[in-house]
């Protein structure tokens, strides 16, 4: 069975989304490691109010985000399938956390969204330009 799947420009969108968790995963491990080596807890001032966050479980969480999308990254550049999945999985789970700390930092929080939603746009609506374009 012959695929027509036609290649478009988007097909090396697939290469700039893996670099893309690549370069995101070594920021927030690297962000982990800080939460890790320093202070205990965070205050931040939203319209809502003052809240708190442990920095500790911010830190494991992002170390180990981090290293997780290296690896899919990595993967994707690859070529394997399942890395797709994966990421588009964890960069949803980005998004969503992203809409939770929009109060405390609103230009960060919808530039990194506005990055999820191209990544998982190019995973997803050209995932198989992306196969055909290694195959």
């Amino acid at each position: 069975m012959t695929d027509n799947t036609t290649t478009t420009g988007w097909a090396g969108w697939g290469v700039f989304t893996a670099v893309l968790l690549i370069v995101a995963g070594a920021i927030d491990a690297f962000h982990g490691l800080q939460a890790l080596i320093g202070p205990d807890t965070a205050y931040f001032v939203g319209d809502a109010g003052l809240f708190s966050i442990n920095i500790q479980g911010w830190g494991w969480w992002h170390l180990i985000a981090g290293l997780l999308l290296i690896l899919v990254g990595i993967a994707l550049l690859g070529g394997a399938k399942w890395a797709r999945v994966t990421a588009i999985v964890l960069v949803a789970i980005n998004a969503i956390g992203q809409l939770s700390l929009i109060a405390a930092q609103p230009w960060l929080s919808l530039s990194v969204l506005a990055l999820d939603v191209i990544v998982i746009y190019a995973l997803t609506v050209h995932g198989r330009e992306i196969d055909a374009r290694r195959a």
